[in-house]
């Protein structure tokens, strides 16, 4: 918790509504949300939607239904309101405006009137004579003539903010100290020449505003760090901010061949997550051992616990790779954490049209009920579910013919015709029992268990593998198991 002398912790998440949400997104707005519960600060979320081109209502749309479905909840935002609204930043234009027109008037900022080409080519000629190739101030200081003489010729200017010729040095929470030089930081556009604020104006005007006391971003964004904190100064001497945040920058999230994780990346989209079935609290355990982690020794753990420990100074700065199979395996183990009614919930997307094979007619409720308990010990994701039950509400096994052609090997009509014998006979209100039975047809062959069992599962699920089998047998009934496997004598007899 923050001390009392301290201000109280602001952060916000802010992304910009294009395209499908995606993991290194989720696990940016994760550690911000994190912090701000640890603190016991405030979240303030932010759409930052000025790109017309590339925004969109639906991503916007699809922004909030993730934060929700990811359970995060915010203190001010879209559908909350605050202090501080609009929330928004294709709604806050004016107020960009009316920024940047004091930063002209203080000096702080200036009209360049210089063409794509001019810049290209003094670039390339730096880049020759090997000096930094970032805008060299050409517009820096023109006099009244040299402006008369660009609007003569109908050039547009945009705006540049003037960066000072000082060294910029500030503690990453991530990173430690980092120092920029005065070369390495040129003056840069904040304003397009069409009178469009740039994300290099309205984010930090927006965070100085909303009074944000840490920025928690991603480490594509460090470069603009001393850009931000040279504003930042402009901003208080003007009495529109009252501080400088605190800078985190969390590590790239790597996907295959060791490249950043990208939006174009298939295993990069929440909404393939949300359609196979990960659970929210396991996605998100998952996403936070990227850069992050409760100890050593525990990869699995609650929200909860992970708000109670959370600390930024732990995050470690290099980058983290994305494992589909470690959090598929970490989801599985919320699954399992999951109370059976929960679980039994849950699954209902995928016990339904369009997932289900199976008439709605055919669903058994009470069959459900009996198998989710041992359904819930199986899974990784959700999804699963569907094809581990299908036997239960088909009026026949799935056909899977790799699976028949594995497990009927040669002696397996006498063996089925073994087992439907001893399962004739034995208690159908005890999976032991059923075990008992398949047991004896095949050490009455000479098989052990695991080597009789493996026709009697194809004959009655039509998979070779799928949920504990004679808890399987038992929901079925002995009714539908042995027409089953009369069924598989008959095929194997043609």
């Amino acid at each position: 918790m923050a001390s009392a002398s301290a201000p109280a912790v602001r952060v916000r998440f802010c992304p910009s509504p294009t395209g499908n949400p995606h993991v290194g997104l989720v696990r940016t707005a994760l550690f911000n949300w994190a912090f701000a519960k640890h603190h016991q600060g405030t979240l303030v979320f932010r759409i930052e939607d000025t790109d017309a081109a590339r925004d969109s209502e639906e991503s916007y749309t699809q922004l909030l239904d993730s934060m929700r479905w990811l359970g995060f909840d915010w203190d001010e935002g879209p559908e909350v309101g605050g202090p501080h609204a609009p929330y928004r930043q294709s709604q806050r234009m004016d107020l960009y405006k009316d920024v940047a027109a004091k930063l002209l008037d203080a000096g702080h900022a200036y009209h360049c009137y210089c063409s794509q080409e001019e810049l290209d080519t003094r670039r390339e000629a730096a880049r020759a004579a090997g000096k930094p190739s970032g805008y060299d101030g050409h517009c820096r200081d023109l006099s009244a003539a040299q402006v008369e003489e660009y609007k003569a010729q109908g050039r547009e200017p945009i705006v540049r903010f003037r960066m000072p010729d000082e060294t910029i040095t500030f503690t990453d929470l991530v990173r430690g100290e980092l120092t920029f030089t005065p070369e390495n930081v040129p003056d840069y556009g904040i304003v397009r020449a069409n009178g469009a604020p740039l994300y290099t104006l309205v984010n930090p005007v927006d965070d100085a505003l909303m009074e944000i006391t840490h920025v928690l971003r991603g480490e594509d964004l460090l470069s603009s760090t001393p850009r931000q904190i040279a504003l930042y100064k402009a901003l208080i001497e003007l009495g529109i901010a009252k501080e400088i945040p605190s800078f985190g920058h969390l590590p790239y999230v790597m996907g295959e061949g060791n490249k950043k994780l990208s939006k174009r990346d298939p295993q990069s989209s929440l909404n393939l997550y949300r359609e196979r079935g990960f659970l929210p609290e396991g996605l998100l355990n998952y996403l936070s051992l990227l850069g992050w982690s409760l100890s050593a020794d525990q990869d699995v753990f609650t929200i909860d616990e992970m708000v109670a420990a959370f600390d930024i100074s732990d995050v470690n700065p290099n980058p983290a790779r994305f494992d589909l199979k470690k959090c598929e395996a970490i989801n599985g183990d919320h699954i399992r954490m999951l109370d059976v009614k929960d679980f039994t919930e849950r699954c209902r997307p995928w016990l339904q049209a369009p997932f289900a094979p199976w008439a709605p007619e055919a669903f058994d409720e009470a069959k459900w009920q009996a198998i989710a308990p041992h359904a819930q010990t199986r899974l990784k994701v959700l999804s699963e579910i569907t094809d581990n039950v299908d036997f239960l509400f088909l009026p026949e096994p799935a056909e899977d013919e790799a699976s028949w052609n594995k497990a009927m090997k040669e002696g397996s009509d006498a063996l089925l015709r073994t087992a439907r014998e001893k399962l004739e006979a034995a208690d159908w209100t005890s999976a032991e029992s059923l075990k008992e039975a398949v047991l004896a047809a095949g050490e009455a062959h000479g098989l052990k268990l695991g080597k009789a069992q493996a026709p009697v599962r194809v004959a009655v699920t039509g998979r070779t593998v799928g949920l504990p089998l004679f808890e399987s047998l038992e929901v079925l009934g002995k009714e539908k198991t042995l027409a089953r496997i009369d069924a598989a004598l008959a095929k194997l007899a043609a």
